[in-house]
């Protein structure tokens, strides 16, 4: 028997994540404050990754695959300090990064990640 997909606080536009067997798929994350600096709406996407991973399951130290939608890849170098503190103690995972507009000009970073259950 095939397992269930579980989504997590689904809407009529998207969910926040998807479950399937032993992964999550998380919806890209943005910031809550876009007045932020980047390094602020980095912080506020990685917190709000961490929370849904944890609801699903999972933790940063069990990330898959991370993509990273910057709007200008000249601040890639302050997401880069908050992403890697981020990071600290645990095995970073293989990343994509690149520039795309992205849907509120205001948004500085969007998040994807692909995570293991625990």
């Amino acid at each position: 028997m095939t397992p269930a997909v579980r989504y997590l606080n689904p809407e009529r536009r998207y969910s926040d994540a998807a479950i399937h067997g032993s992964v999550v798929w998380l919806a890209g994350q943005v910031p809550t404050d876009p007045s932020a600096d980047m390094a602020g709406q980095t912080r506020q996407v990685l917190e709000q990754i961490d929370a849904l991973l944890l609801e699903a399951g999972s933790s940063r130290g069990r990330i898959l695959m991370a993509q990273v939608i910057v709007r200008d890849i000249t601040e890639v170098p302050a997401m880069n300090e908050v992403w890697e503190a981020w990071f600290d103690g645990v095995t970073a995972p293989p990343r994509a990064t690149f520039q795309a507009p992205l849907v509120n000009p205001a948004w500085r970073i969007e998040v994807i990640v692909t995570a293991a259950l625990n």
